[in-house]
Protein backbone atom coordinates (compact mmCIF):
# COMPACT_ATOMS: atom_id res chain seq x y z
CA UNK A 1 0.00 0.00 0.00
CA UNK A 2 1.46 3.70 -0.68
CA UNK A 3 0.35 6.60 0.93
CA UNK A 4 0.33 10.14 -0.62
CA UNK A 5 1.11 13.46 0.94
CA UNK A 6 -0.08 16.50 -0.80
CA UNK A 7 0.98 20.19 -0.47
CA UNK A 8 -1.57 22.13 1.77
CA UNK A 9 -1.19 25.17 -1.29
CA UNK A 10 -0.90 24.17 -4.88
CA UNK A 11 -0.69 26.57 -7.25
CA UNK A 12 -3.14 27.70 -10.27
CA UNK A 13 -0.49 27.75 -13.04
CA UNK A 14 -0.96 25.01 -15.42
CA UNK A 15 2.33 24.28 -17.43
CA UNK A 16 2.18 25.41 -21.05
CA UNK A 17 0.57 23.71 -23.82
CA UNK A 18 3.96 23.85 -26.01
CA UNK A 19 6.05 23.15 -23.11
CA UNK A 20 9.21 20.69 -23.64
CA UNK A 21 10.88 18.53 -21.16
CA UNK A 22 14.38 18.95 -20.70
CA UNK A 23 17.38 17.24 -18.77
CA UNK A 24 20.38 18.61 -17.07
CA UNK A 25 23.18 17.22 -15.34
CA UNK A 26 26.29 17.35 -13.64
CA UNK A 27 28.55 16.69 -10.54
CA UNK A 28 29.53 19.39 -7.80
CA UNK A 29 30.06 18.77 -3.97
CA UNK A 30 31.29 15.11 -4.16
CA UNK A 31 27.87 14.18 -6.24
CA UNK A 32 25.64 14.29 -8.77
CA UNK A 33 22.81 17.18 -9.60
CA UNK A 34 19.98 16.77 -11.73
CA UNK A 35 17.13 19.49 -13.34
CA UNK A 36 13.96 18.07 -15.19
CA UNK A 37 12.80 21.20 -16.34
CA UNK A 38 9.53 22.14 -18.24
CA UNK A 39 11.14 25.03 -21.36
CA UNK A 40 8.37 26.97 -22.83
CA UNK A 41 10.78 28.41 -25.16
CA UNK A 42 10.04 31.66 -24.55
CA UNK A 43 11.83 33.84 -27.04
CA UNK A 44 14.78 35.89 -25.71
CA UNK A 45 15.49 33.66 -22.62
CA UNK A 46 19.01 31.77 -22.32
CA UNK A 47 19.69 28.86 -24.74
CA UNK A 48 20.12 24.89 -23.99
CA UNK A 49 24.37 25.68 -23.70
CA UNK A 50 23.34 28.89 -21.24
CA UNK A 51 21.01 27.02 -19.11
CA UNK A 52 23.65 23.86 -18.49
CA UNK A 53 26.47 26.58 -17.39
CA UNK A 54 23.90 28.92 -15.05
CA UNK A 55 23.28 25.63 -13.32
CA UNK A 56 26.56 24.47 -12.73
CA UNK A 57 28.08 27.79 -11.82
CA UNK A 58 25.23 28.02 -9.07
CA UNK A 59 26.86 24.81 -6.94
CA UNK A 60 30.40 26.19 -8.27
CA UNK A 61 29.71 29.05 -5.84
CA UNK A 62 28.43 27.04 -3.22
CA UNK A 63 32.01 25.13 -3.33
CA UNK A 64 34.22 28.20 -3.72
CA UNK A 65 32.50 29.74 -0.83
CA UNK A 66 31.19 26.79 1.66
CA UNK A 67 33.26 23.93 1.21
CA UNK A 68 35.21 21.76 4.05
CA UNK A 69 37.21 20.04 1.47
CA UNK A 70 38.55 23.01 -0.44
CA UNK A 71 41.50 25.03 1.68
CA UNK A 72 40.68 27.80 -0.80
CA UNK A 73 37.26 28.02 -0.24
CA UNK A 74 36.24 31.45 1.85
CA UNK A 75 35.52 28.32 4.39
CA UNK A 76 38.75 26.83 4.09
CA UNK A 77 40.40 29.94 4.76
CA UNK A 78 38.35 31.15 8.04
CA UNK A 79 39.21 27.54 9.21
CA UNK A 80 42.81 28.37 8.90
CA UNK A 81 42.72 32.06 9.77
CA UNK A 82 44.60 33.42 13.15
CA UNK A 83 42.75 33.85 16.50
CA UNK A 84 40.84 36.87 16.96
CA UNK A 85 40.50 37.93 13.12
CA UNK A 86 37.37 38.98 11.57
CA UNK A 87 36.35 38.44 8.35
CA UNK A 88 33.74 39.82 5.55
CA UNK A 89 31.53 37.30 4.30
CA UNK A 90 30.36 36.94 0.67
CA UNK A 91 26.00 36.96 0.66
CA UNK A 92 25.17 33.23 0.30
CA UNK A 93 27.86 32.22 2.85
CA UNK A 94 26.64 34.72 5.36
CA UNK A 95 22.82 33.36 4.52
CA UNK A 96 24.14 29.84 4.89
CA UNK A 97 26.25 30.39 7.80
CA UNK A 98 22.86 32.64 9.45
CA UNK A 99 20.39 30.46 9.31
CA UNK A 100 22.97 27.29 10.45
CA UNK A 101 23.31 29.36 13.75
CA UNK A 102 19.68 29.85 13.97
CA UNK A 103 19.05 26.13 14.23
CA UNK A 104 22.06 25.54 16.20
CA UNK A 105 20.43 27.74 18.49
CA UNK A 106 16.72 26.48 18.16
CA UNK A 107 17.61 22.90 18.69
CA UNK A 108 19.71 23.22 21.65
CA UNK A 109 23.06 22.66 20.13
CA UNK A 110 21.81 18.92 18.53
CA UNK A 111 23.25 20.71 15.17
CA UNK A 112 26.04 22.96 15.35
CA UNK A 113 28.26 24.21 12.62
CA UNK A 114 31.16 24.54 14.94
CA UNK A 115 31.99 21.14 14.93
CA UNK A 116 34.10 20.91 12.38
CA UNK A 117 36.38 19.50 14.56
CA UNK A 118 34.40 16.82 15.95
CA UNK A 119 33.57 15.70 12.50
CA UNK A 120 37.16 15.08 11.62
CA UNK A 121 38.21 13.59 14.88
CA UNK A 122 35.47 10.65 13.96
CA UNK A 123 36.83 10.57 10.45
CA UNK A 124 34.16 11.96 8.31
CA UNK A 125 35.79 14.94 7.51
CA UNK A 126 38.35 15.54 4.36
CA UNK A 127 41.59 14.01 5.63
CA UNK A 128 42.17 10.94 7.90
CA UNK A 129 39.31 9.20 6.74
CA UNK A 130 37.63 6.72 8.73
CA UNK A 131 37.70 4.57 5.71
CA UNK A 132 41.09 4.94 5.14
CA UNK A 133 44.54 2.62 6.35
CA UNK A 134 45.67 3.57 9.97
CA UNK A 135 42.31 5.12 11.13
CA UNK A 136 41.29 4.67 14.63
CA UNK A 137 38.59 5.70 16.67
CA UNK A 138 39.29 7.96 19.45
CA UNK A 139 38.83 7.39 23.12
CA UNK A 140 36.68 9.26 25.35
CA UNK A 141 39.43 11.02 26.80
CA UNK A 142 40.47 12.42 23.41
CA UNK A 143 36.55 13.24 23.17
CA UNK A 144 36.73 14.56 26.36
CA UNK A 145 39.58 17.19 25.48
CA UNK A 146 38.54 18.26 22.17
CA UNK A 147 34.91 19.21 23.56
CA UNK A 148 36.11 21.46 26.33
CA UNK A 149 38.27 22.94 23.86
CA UNK A 150 35.41 23.81 21.51
CA UNK A 151 33.84 25.19 24.45
CA UNK A 152 36.19 27.73 25.11
CA UNK A 153 35.65 29.17 21.08
CA UNK A 154 32.82 31.13 20.68
CA UNK A 155 32.07 32.39 17.00
CA UNK A 156 31.13 35.91 16.77
CA UNK A 157 28.99 36.76 13.64
CA UNK A 158 27.93 40.08 12.58
CA UNK A 159 25.27 39.23 10.14
CA UNK A 160 24.04 43.03 9.19
CA UNK A 161 27.84 43.70 8.39
CA UNK A 162 28.09 40.16 7.27
CA UNK A 163 31.29 39.42 9.16
CA UNK A 164 32.67 36.74 11.32
CA UNK A 165 35.19 36.52 13.87
CA UNK A 166 37.80 33.48 14.22
CA UNK A 167 38.59 32.78 17.80
CA UNK A 168 41.19 30.76 16.95
CA UNK A 169 41.09 26.79 15.84
CA UNK A 170 37.37 26.74 15.39
CA UNK A 171 36.14 24.31 12.42
CA UNK A 172 33.05 25.42 10.71
CA UNK A 173 31.58 22.45 8.96
CA UNK A 174 28.54 23.44 6.11
CA UNK A 175 28.10 19.94 4.84
CA UNK A 176 24.72 19.31 6.75
CA UNK A 177 22.90 22.86 5.25
CA UNK A 178 25.30 23.70 1.63
CA UNK A 179 24.13 20.88 0.13
CA UNK A 180 20.37 21.79 0.95
CA UNK A 181 21.37 25.46 -0.09
CA UNK A 182 22.37 24.40 -3.69
CA UNK A 183 18.99 22.79 -4.38
CA UNK A 184 17.24 26.32 -3.29
CA UNK A 185 20.14 28.08 -5.69
CA UNK A 186 19.13 26.08 -8.63
CA UNK A 187 15.60 26.59 -8.06
CA UNK A 188 15.97 30.42 -7.88
CA UNK A 189 18.15 30.23 -11.09
CA UNK A 190 15.10 28.71 -12.68
CA UNK A 191 12.84 30.94 -11.30
CA UNK A 192 15.07 34.11 -12.15
CA UNK A 193 15.05 32.53 -15.80
CA UNK A 194 11.32 32.63 -16.17
CA UNK A 195 10.87 28.73 -15.68
CA UNK A 196 7.95 27.55 -13.14
CA UNK A 197 8.03 24.55 -13.61
CA UNK A 198 10.64 22.33 -12.91
CA UNK A 199 12.31 19.41 -10.43
CA UNK A 200 15.96 19.88 -8.87
CA UNK A 201 18.06 17.25 -7.21
CA UNK A 202 21.45 17.45 -5.88
CA UNK A 203 22.52 14.59 -3.88
CA UNK A 204 19.24 13.47 -2.91
CA UNK A 205 17.57 16.23 -1.54
CA UNK A 206 14.78 17.29 -4.07
CA UNK A 207 12.79 20.87 -4.84
CA UNK A 208 10.37 20.88 -7.19
CA UNK A 209 7.56 23.21 -9.03
CA UNK A 210 4.75 23.07 -10.89
CA UNK A 211 3.92 20.17 -13.06
CA UNK A 212 5.20 17.78 -15.72
CA UNK A 213 3.76 18.52 -19.03
CA UNK A 214 0.98 15.59 -18.35
CA UNK A 215 -0.33 18.53 -15.77
CA UNK A 216 0.53 15.96 -12.86
CA UNK A 217 3.28 17.03 -10.14
CA UNK A 218 6.55 15.65 -9.68
CA UNK A 219 6.03 12.75 -7.42
CA UNK A 220 8.82 11.45 -5.88
CA UNK A 221 9.00 8.61 -3.54
CA UNK A 222 10.58 9.21 0.31
CA UNK A 223 13.42 7.84 0.92
CA UNK A 224 13.57 4.04 2.12
CA UNK A 225 16.12 2.67 4.70
CA UNK A 226 18.80 1.06 3.29
CA UNK A 227 20.90 -1.88 4.59
CA UNK A 228 18.33 -3.62 6.63
CA UNK A 229 17.78 -7.41 6.31
CA UNK A 230 15.29 -8.35 3.07
CA UNK A 231 12.28 -9.71 5.50
CA UNK A 232 12.76 -6.36 7.86
CA UNK A 233 9.07 -4.64 7.47
CA UNK A 234 9.34 -1.22 6.50
CA UNK A 235 6.85 1.10 6.84
CA UNK A 236 4.15 1.47 3.51
CA UNK A 237 5.84 3.77 0.94
CA UNK A 238 4.84 7.46 1.13
CA UNK A 239 4.75 9.08 -2.50
CA UNK A 240 5.13 12.95 -2.44
CA UNK A 241 3.60 15.34 -4.82
CA UNK A 242 6.95 17.65 -4.80
CA UNK A 243 4.77 20.88 -6.02
CA UNK A 244 6.31 23.92 -4.31
CA UNK A 245 8.27 21.67 -1.60
CA UNK A 246 11.54 20.26 -0.57
CA UNK A 247 12.44 17.10 0.84
CA UNK A 248 15.75 16.01 2.33
CA UNK A 249 16.58 12.69 4.51
CA UNK A 250 19.36 12.17 6.98
CA UNK A 251 20.15 8.38 7.30
CA UNK A 252 22.74 6.67 9.79
CA UNK A 253 23.43 4.16 7.07
CA UNK A 254 24.96 6.34 4.30
CA UNK A 255 28.60 6.71 6.02
CA UNK A 256 29.49 4.69 9.22
CA UNK A 257 32.24 2.37 10.48
CA UNK A 258 31.95 -0.66 12.45
CA UNK A 259 34.69 -1.05 15.36
CA UNK A 260 35.58 -4.36 14.88
CA UNK A 261 37.27 -4.99 18.50
CA UNK A 262 33.91 -3.24 20.26
CA UNK A 263 31.62 -4.41 17.30
CA UNK A 264 30.28 -1.29 17.86
CA UNK A 265 28.79 0.49 14.65
CA UNK A 266 29.39 4.43 14.39
CA UNK A 267 27.13 6.62 12.24
CA UNK A 268 28.72 9.92 10.42
CA UNK A 269 26.20 11.81 12.44
CA UNK A 270 27.81 13.45 15.60
CA UNK A 271 26.11 14.94 18.77
CA UNK A 272 28.15 18.19 19.18
CA UNK A 273 26.91 18.21 22.89
CA UNK A 274 28.68 14.71 23.55
CA UNK A 275 30.78 14.43 20.83
CA UNK A 276 29.80 10.64 19.96
CA UNK A 277 28.33 9.46 16.61
CA UNK A 278 24.93 9.22 17.82
CA UNK A 279 23.15 5.87 19.28
CA UNK A 280 19.55 6.59 19.22
CA UNK A 281 18.22 4.20 17.40
CA UNK A 282 17.01 6.62 14.78
CA UNK A 283 17.53 5.10 11.44
CA UNK A 284 16.22 7.92 9.64
CA UNK A 285 14.56 11.68 9.60
CA UNK A 286 12.75 12.85 6.13
CA UNK A 287 11.83 16.57 6.42
CA UNK A 288 9.28 18.30 3.96
CA UNK A 289 9.90 22.04 3.82
CA UNK A 290 9.31 24.51 0.84
CA UNK A 291 13.67 25.32 1.46
CA UNK A 292 15.47 22.93 0.68
CA UNK A 293 17.92 24.17 3.03
CA UNK A 294 16.04 24.08 5.84
CA UNK A 295 15.02 20.43 5.49
CA UNK A 296 18.39 19.24 5.09
CA UNK A 297 19.47 21.19 8.58
CA UNK A 298 16.23 20.39 10.14
CA UNK A 299 16.80 16.90 9.20
CA UNK A 300 20.26 16.44 10.78
CA UNK A 301 18.93 18.21 13.88
CA UNK A 302 16.10 15.95 14.33
CA UNK A 303 17.92 13.11 14.01
CA UNK A 304 20.66 14.13 17.07
CA UNK A 305 18.00 14.69 19.37
CA UNK A 306 16.32 11.67 18.76
CA UNK A 307 12.42 10.02 18.29
CA UNK A 308 11.02 11.68 21.24
CA UNK A 309 12.97 15.43 21.40
CA UNK A 310 13.24 15.63 17.90
CA UNK A 311 9.43 15.30 17.30
CA UNK A 312 8.99 17.72 20.21
CA UNK A 313 11.10 20.08 18.10
CA UNK A 314 9.21 19.71 15.01
CA UNK A 315 6.04 20.01 16.63
CA UNK A 316 7.38 23.54 18.22
CA UNK A 317 8.90 24.52 14.62
CA UNK A 318 5.87 23.56 12.61
CA UNK A 319 7.87 20.97 10.83
CA UNK A 320 6.31 18.13 8.16
CA UNK A 321 9.03 15.26 9.57
CA UNK A 322 9.12 11.30 9.40
CA UNK A 323 11.25 9.61 12.05
CA UNK A 324 11.81 5.94 11.04
CA UNK A 325 13.25 3.89 14.28
CA UNK A 326 14.77 0.74 14.84
CA UNK A 327 12.90 -1.28 16.33
CA UNK A 328 13.95 -4.84 17.00
CA UNK A 329 13.60 -6.40 13.71
CA UNK A 330 11.01 -3.67 12.39
CA UNK A 331 11.53 0.12 11.96
CA UNK A 332 8.76 2.38 13.54
CA UNK A 333 7.04 5.61 12.28
CA UNK A 334 6.57 8.53 13.82
CA UNK A 335 4.86 11.82 11.97
CA UNK A 336 4.83 15.01 13.49
CA UNK A 337 1.27 16.67 12.85
CA UNK A 338 2.00 18.78 9.93
CA UNK A 339 3.12 15.91 7.37
CA UNK A 340 0.10 13.97 8.74
CA UNK A 341 -1.86 16.93 7.49
CA UNK A 342 -0.53 16.14 4.08
CA UNK A 343 -1.59 12.84 4.48
CA UNK A 344 -4.34 12.11 1.36
CA UNK A 345 -6.51 9.55 3.52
Amino acid sequence: MRRVLLPQQISDQAAPANGVLRTFAGLSMGTSWTVHLLDNATPGRAGHVDLQQGLQQQLDLVVAQMSHWNDDSDLGRFNRAEPGSWHSLPAAFCEVLGFAMHVAQASGGAYDPCAGALVNLWGFGPRQRYDQPGFQSPTPETVAFLLLQQGRRRLELDLAARRVRQPGGLLLDLSAVAKGYGVDRLARYLDGQDIRHYLVEVGGELRGAGSKPDGQPWWVMLEQVEGMPEATPQPPEMLLALHGLSVATSGDYRRFFQDEGEGVRFSHTIDPRSGMPISNQLASVTVIHAECMAADVWSTALTVLGPEAGLALAEEQGLAARFLQRDGNALRETLSSQLLAMLDE
